[in-house]
């Protein structure tokens, strides 16, 4: 019989099962930020454990509140800055080169195809666009992590998603994703792998498969996965060639982590994207979607592009496209915050942040504040986003304040509408 990805990669980090159906994984990567972090750092100390099991493989950074706001804010930033410095964890990442964990940690080169990653963080299914193990986790396993390089974890199912067809005008990796969410609701996935297959897959960029997984927990997914390809390797590229004689040589190697023919699932689900509307989100669940069709003049006051989610530079190119020439409806707000360093020097060379600035935005750099509602962005009660951010949960942008989910495309047709607009009229 054969195995799906998750199955291969367990297979292969298992150290050991001390109870039926919980195993225990060497893990490839422990990736840390200052939010979640600091609490287990504490908590270590106190235990006389202050110490990392391999500093090569913690990779940690500043990234939800940046600069910090606050006293407390600070704090937090100052434990993890001294714990970093304590431990010669050379790859953390401080104000000015820090970036949203979830886009800096790949634009590094540190995620690849087979790898175990956990984070106190739960959108670190993000990785698994790479064909990895990567999984949100709470206190507790991450000082395990720290300080043994290991995780527990039941062994969860895995429901595959064979997505078809070419994506239409105005449909991006956004609106595949939340249409799946509200396809088989908040709690579909829970104790699942989502692991997505198809046409549709294998011709997106790697941008877009980190934003199709981005989103896995938001269906209850432990972790989303692509399989590894070209694609994968060409990414890649800059960081593992001295490892392959070729990049045809790295695909093989790849490949191994790729899930059989006669895999067996939990359940297959077949997406049609060819019949896909930009897709936006009501109310206050994930789940809750609509198409643009329907929902379509909705009022809102701010516009938010960024995050883990959308915040790369394939967003900014789209919602750049749309905004070229037109300003921010006089009723609402702009706010743009590239997701890296990298990311916003590289759209500055290209033009696009002057795009941006010219229609009225306000640019800000690289962040998390917004999409949790603590800096850069927050909402006043009563006041509705049209965001790239992940999460539209009752107050998680700001107390009383709604969000409506939605791709950059979208998002910048808004932005030029003052309401929830449709973006290829635009396109």
């Amino acid at each position: 019989m054969g195995k799906t990805t998750a199955e291969k990669i367990f297979d292969a980090h298992l150290v050991n099962e001390p109870f039926p159906g919980t195993k225990v994984l060497r893990l490839d990567a422990v990736l840390c930020h200052e939010i979640t972090t600091p609490i287990a750092i504490d908590d270590l100390i106190r235990r006389d454990k202050d110490r990392v099991f391999d500093s090569t493989k913690i990779k940690a950074v500043i990234d939800h509140v940046t600069p910090s706001k606050d006293t407390k804010t600070a704090t937090q930033a100052k434990i993890l800055r001294d714990w970093a410095r304590r431990h010669d964890i050379k790859d953390f990442f401080d104000i000015g080169a820090n970036g949203v964990c979830h886009a800096l940690f790949p634009e590094r080169g540190f995620i690849r195809p087979g790898y175990t990653v956990i984070m106190g963080d739960s959108h670190t299914c993000t990785h698994g666009a790479f064909g990895a193990f990567a999984a949100g986790i709470g206190t507790t396993d991450l000082e395990v992590g720290i300080l043994k390089g290991v995780c527990a974890f039941r062994q969860p199912k895995t429901i595959k998603f064979n997505i078809t067809g070419t994506l239409p005008k105005g449909v991006y990796a956004k609106d595949v994703i939340l249409h799946i969410i509200g396809k088989i609701g908040v709690n579909g996935a829970t104790d699942r792998v989502m692991e997505f297959h198809g046409s549709t897959i294998d011709d997106m960029t790697m941008e877009s498969r980190m934003t199709l997984c981005n989103m896995a927990i938001e269906a209850g997914g432990t972790s989303g996965i692509c399989q590894p390809d070209m694609t994968t390797v060409e990414y890649l590229w800059p960081f593992i060639m001295g490892e392959f004689a070729d990049k045809d040589a790295a695909l093989a190697e790849y490949s191994q982590w790729r899930a059989d023919v006669d895999a067996e699932y939990d359940q297959t689900i077949e997406i049609d994207v060819t019949v896909l509307e930009p897709t936006i989100t009501f109310g206050y669940k994930p789940d809750q979607v609509k198409t643009i069709s329907e929902i379509a003049g909705t009022p809102v006051d701010q516009i938010y592009i960024g995050s883990c989610t959308n915040g790369r530079l394939e967003d900014l190119r789209i919602a750049a496209q749309i905004l070229k020439g037109h300003k921010l409806a006089p009723n609402v707000r702009g706010i743009l915050s590239p997701a890296t360093p990298k990311i916003q020097q590289q759209a500055m060379q290209e033009g696009l942040i002057d795009i941006f600035m010219e229609a009225g935005f306000c640019v800000t750099n690289p962040t998390c504040g917004a999409c949790l509602g603590m800096s850069n962005g927050v909402l006043a009660d009563g006041e509705v986003c049209a965001s790239t951010t992940n999460r539209n949960f009752m107050g998680r942008m700001g107390k009383g304040g709604m969000v409506h989910l939605m791709s950059p495309a979208t998002a910048a047709a808004s932005a030029i509408e003052g309401v929830i607009a449709d973006p290829r009229k635009y396109l």
